[in-house]
């Protein structure tokens, strides 16, 4: 059995626990129900909203992506209340614009605890950000549900309030990817990333996966995510470089694309980008056409799939995306599909962790922690469309899979999908044994 598989064992092995403590909340439902009163009771329950505080990048270099995380969250909830909301109770958004800015980022959790008085926290993408609040969220004892994708909340660093349920982490998005881009792609990698802790990950755990494969990297490049021009980085690109492989965030992503073209013409190294450099951005914009040909990380593509299966046609549907990834209506509107999946299939797990500890406000937020970290499998199907999930309530992080897509004829076609187990690895610390 390879480790992977033990991995995976584990993981599944107290499914039949969580099943069992559903069963025995669900007998205790039915008793309360042929108690007296309990409708009236069970009516005003359901009056008062669960109160949830969106930390969204409405300004800063995250503003593209917060328009969509807006976007994604709003569907999902319509979809959840319409569906009965959580507990009977519907779900109420509060929206604070934290500037992509990680001062600000605390800031604005202090608020939603103190001021707004919500249930929970949740929606923050950028690493900065979700590291300078996850702190804030432990001394006040709120659940932070971030949908960010960095490896930070893996690596047990931040603290027990803090999860990552609806979105895979860097370390496995490259773990899963490296042994295709060494098969497919080049063993010589020279790495473009954003100078962040996002960016750092990339740094980090890209090496070691290739060198696993027989590939090495022969440099890194560090870009602040702000800039604004990048074809003075250009020329510390090695010449015996035969992968550029490349993740760009922020605004100027589409100039980071079109320089790089523009350098190296169609004669320059095999290109491999995380879609980072390119969400938000049309594929077909001038300046774009050297793309053809070369490939991208998706966590969920942005075009429609032929074997797209009908909980992402009705997800896609739900969000307002058209087939290329676009809004309908204005197809230069172009989403962060390969992010906000998080944002749906997050929201549908607290619904599922607050439903397993019979949430009923404030005073329930350590038995909501408790319900979440023994979640341990999402099926794919209308909550979770991007695909199944694996969830490890040791490191509060999911485990899904990746997709290679490759830009064919102007648009982006996967080519490879990755299983779970390609991404899996052994915990770095256990969330569980710390107090709440």
């Amino acid at each position: 059995m390879t480790e992977s598989s033990r991995i995976t064992r584990r993981l599944r092995s107290s499914i039949s626990r969580r099943s069992a403590l559903k069963g025995i909340g669900a007998a205790g439902a039915a008793g309360l129900v042929a108690g007296p009163g309990f409708v009236r009771y069970a009516q005003a329950q359901s009056s008062e909203p669960i109160r949830i505080g969106f930390q969204a990048h409405r300004t800063g270099i995250g503003a593209a992506y917060g328009r969509w995380y807006e976007k994604t969250t709003a569907a999902a909830v319509k979809a959840i209340n319409d569906g009965g909301g959580i507990n009977g109770r519907p779900i109420e958004i509060i929206t604070e614009d934290d500037g992509t800015d990680a001062k600000r980022g605390a800031e604005v959790v202090e608020k939603f605890a103190n001021q707004h008085k919500v249930d929970i926290v949740y929606g923050t993408l950028f690493s900065h950000v979700v590291i300078a609040s996850s702190p804030v969220a432990g001394e006040l004892k709120i659940p932070y549900y971030v949908v960010s994708e960095g490896h930070h909340v893996a690596s047990t660093k931040m603290n027990r309030y803090v999860f990552q349920p609806g979105i895979t982490d860097v370390k496995s998005q490259i773990q899963s990817t490296a042994p295709w881009i060494t098969a497919n792609v080049g063993k010589k990698v020279t790495q473009i990333f954003p100078d962040f802790a996002f960016g750092h990950d990339h740094r980090d755990y890209l090496p070691p996966a290739l060198e696993a494969e027989g590939a090495e990297v022969v440099a890194q490049i560090a870009i602040p995510p702000t800039e604004t021009s990048f074809t003075k980085y250009f020329p510390q690109i090695p010449t015996d470089t035969d992968v550029i492989y490349h993740v760009m965030v922020g605004p100027a992503v589409l100039t980071f694309v079109k320089e790089l073209g523009e350098f190296f013409g169609s004669g320059g190294p095999q290109l491999f980008g995380f879609i980072d450099s390119l969400e938000a951005v049309d594929i077909n914009s001038p300046g774009l056409e050297f793309l053809e040909g070369s490939h991208f990380w998706e966590g969920c593509p942005r075009y429609a799939q032929e074997n797209d299966s009908d909980a992402m046609k009705a997800y896609r549907e739900a969000v307002g995306l058209d087939e290329n990834g676009a809004a309908v209506g204005d197809p230069n509107d172009v989403s962060t599909a390969a992010h906000m999946f998080g944002c749906w299939e997050t929201l549908y797990v607290i619904k599922q962790a607050m439903e397993a500890a019979d949430y009923r406000g404030p005073d329930d937020r350590a038995k909501l922690v408790e319900a979440t970290e023994a979640l341990t499998e999402f099926p794919e199907g209308p909550e979770h469309p991007q695909g199944d999930k694996i969830f490890n309530g040791k490191i509060h992080q999911c485990f899904g899979h990746q997709n290679i897509s490759k830009v064919e004829n102007g648009r982006l076609n996967v080519v490879h999908r990755t299983s779970i187990e390609d991404g899996l690895y052994e915990p770095e610390g256990d969330y569980t044994t710390m107090p709440l």
